[in-house]
């Protein structure tokens, strides 16, 4: 966070009840790097009740973008990643390990967004979904890091299961050609550039590659 945001942000917290809700997410903010898990789970609250309304903005990203200074791609990063933890390791929104665990340890969102994607990652099994967490967790990694490790981990997994890749490989390839095919249809049957037998043909092809995909 810049300092001219913390500067904005601490003006803003002279003014309001130490004890509201308003203020705890400025001070979270604040202390962004320790305290992004109990930011996710205020902006979570202030995003699903609409409460950025009481505050007199009309929008989500209004509302983090100028009073707390954070973009809202990033403010949406947070509520995945909280809800994320909510739903899947609510081990580690406990009071007792944020407590137990050094600063420099503490996972990024940016890690926990990385993890959220691996959980969903069918080349991926409960054991490298373990390993990863471990990672983060207990190794404090960065996201880049982590970001790689899972990179690699996908990349092993399919050289252990080839025939797996060269199907996604050839799924992936004939879609791309697909879509390419039908958008140059519609382009020609627009501009009329060639007679109906060959656009004919071409609907046909279209139709033996999504039988083909689908």
């Amino acid at each position: 966070m810049k300092p001219k945001s913390l500067k904005n942000i601490e003006e803003k917290m002279q003014n309001l009840n130490q004890d509201s809700l308003r203020y705890h997410i400025l001070e979270s903010a604040k202390n962004f790097k320790t305290s992004w898990i109990e930011l996710g789970r205020s902006l979570y609250s202030v995003w699903k009740d609409k409460m950025f309304k009481e505050w007199g903005y009309g929008t989500f990203e209004a509302y983090t973008g100028q009073e707390i200074g954070i973009r809202k791609q990033t403010a949406m990063k947070l509520l995945r990643s909280y809800y994320f933890l909510e739903k899947e390791e609510p081990a580690y929104l406990k009071e007792d390990y944020a407590d137990s665990v050094e600063a420099a340890k503490v996972p990024s969102y940016e890690s926990i967004e990385v993890l959220r994607l691996a959980k969903n990652k069918k080349a991926l099994d409960n054991e490298d979904y373990t390993k990863l967490k471990k990672e983060i967790f207990e190794k404090g990694r960065d996201a880049r890091q982590v970001r790689k490790d899972l990179t690699a981990l996908i990349r092993q997994r399919e050289e252990l299961e080839p025939a797996e890749a060269y199907r996604k490989r050839k799924l992936a390839t004939l879609k791309r050609f697909l879509g390419l095919l039908k958008s140059l249809k519609q382009e020609i049957e627009i501009s009329k550039f060639l007679p109906s037998p060959i656009i004919k043909e071409a609907a046909d092809l279209i139709k033996k590659l999504e039988a083909e995909i689908f």
